[in-house]
């Protein structure tokens, strides 16, 4: 008896990730949207104020959190086993003309 797969059900997600890949696009738009905790001048970095230095460094926060939270869900979400044999026929729905 050969194994077979079911081609028709992907495998479960891990959710827990997923609810972390969630936290981690959250964050950036929290941090952002609440700008009485940053609505200040001072602490000033090379003579920037904190309003600009602060929101310009959630730039590369938010490219971060969302590069971990894309790696974090390919991890929660695994693909189908591919099979062996021949590929199952595509149509475009379309007429052939």
């Amino acid at each position: 008896m050969t194994a077979e797969h079911d081609h028709n059900t992907t495998p479960p997600a891990n959710k827990r990730l997923l609810a972390l890949a969630v936290v981690l696009l959250l964050l950036p738009i929290v941090a952002i949207l609440w700008v009485s905790s940053y609505a200040r001048s001072g602490p000033e970095l090379g003579g920037v104020p904190f309003f600009f230095w602060y929101q310009f460094l959630w730039v590369f926060l938010c490219a971060g959190a969302t590069w971990s939270a894309y790696k974090i869900v390919l991890k929660a979400r695994p693909h189908r086993p591919m099979t062996e044999g021949p590929a199952p026929k595509v149509t475009d729905g379309g007429s052939d003309r």
